[in-house]
């Protein structure tokens, strides 16, 4: 679906990509996170013929996004961070404008306007977007990239300031379009959302991609597994103790069997057993202060 080739971007003498060299499938959703001027946008623009690599090629669904730019573009949806709206129209009325610039027959946008606005929740389709909520203006967004159906959606911030209700539907929507064979790239800050959504992560500092996988291969070889151990015992023991009763914590699963054995050996209880994995967010914070 997209492949960048030795890709470097430059403005004057800073670069802003460095030597970017992945390959995002069909029917993916890939997460691009990153410090603020990370290369994330840049990134996202490139894939959609925005802005051209100084050296390297993006190949998008097969083909040069520089070469065959505009029939690749009408299989793309891209939303921006900012995304305005023109405020003096209803949603209807501004879908249906862009449905024009798309040349889709009236009835087909129409058709698919009401579709695209029950799905995402937004009745109040003769309302001015001007008096609009932030949640129900970037719903509008959304349904604008997805008005022309494409295969392709290049999403920048989806979730950006909004409410967590708001931005949970938004997270859900994602996974319904998924389901429909949409293939999804994406940036965001809020890494539990890229951490519950995306099959592949790419984690990107001052335009170096400093690693592009799968949330367990990137736990497998950054993250660390914690077992833990709740017990209850009347006796005092030299162990943490919480809410009434005592946590036994390791990384050593041979040090959890013995522990298991301690526990049932002296007629403590047993309160719970888990295990636990570094969440993205605490992965990130590391890489970003390691690198």
């Amino acid at each position: 679906m997209i492949q960048f080739v030795d890709v470097t971007k430059r403005y004057d003498n800073t670069t802003v990509v460095d030597n970017l060299n992945i390959k995002i499938d069909a029917g993916e959703i890939v997460g691009i996170i990153g410090h603020n001027g990370a290369g994330k946008t840049t990134i996202l623009k490139m894939i959609a013929g925005l802005l051209e690599p100084t050296s390297g090629y993006v190949r998008v669904m097969g083909q040069d996004i520089q070469k065959e730019g505009l029939k690749i573009k009408q299989q793309i949806g891209f939303l921006l961070e900012e995304s305005p709206l023109y405020e003096t129209m209803t949603p209807k009325q501004y879908l249906l404008f862009f449905s024009q610039l798309y040349r889709m027959p009236r009835h087909k946008a129409l058709k698919r306007i009401d579709q695209l606005l029950d799905s995402l929740g937004l009745p109040e389709k003769n309302k001015l977007t001007g008096e609009f909520s932030k949640g129900m203006k970037r719903k509008t967004a959304i349904a604008r990239t997805l008005l022309h159906d494409p295969d392709l959606l290049i999403l920048d911030e989806p979730n950006s300031g909004l409410d967590p209700l708001t931005s949970f539907f938004i997270i859900n929507y994602l996974k319904t379009l998924k389901r429909e064979g949409k293939t999804i790239i994406l940036s965001a800050h809020n890494l539990f959302h890229v951490e519950s959504i995306c099959d592949r992560v790419g984690i990107i500092k001052n335009g170096k991609m400093l690693i592009f996988d799968t949330m367990a291969a990137i736990r497998a070889k950054l993250g660390k597994r914690e077992y833990q151990v709740i017990f209850h015992s009347d006796h005092k023991l030299d162990y943490e103790l919480m809410n009434g009763n005592y946590i036994f914590r390791t990384a050593e699963v041979d040090a959890i069997a013995g522990m298991l054995d301690t526990v049932s050996t002296n007629g403590w209880t047993l309160v719970d057993l888990s295990m636990r994995e570094s969440a993205l967010e605490e992965i990130y914070l590391k890489l970003m202060a390691s690198e």
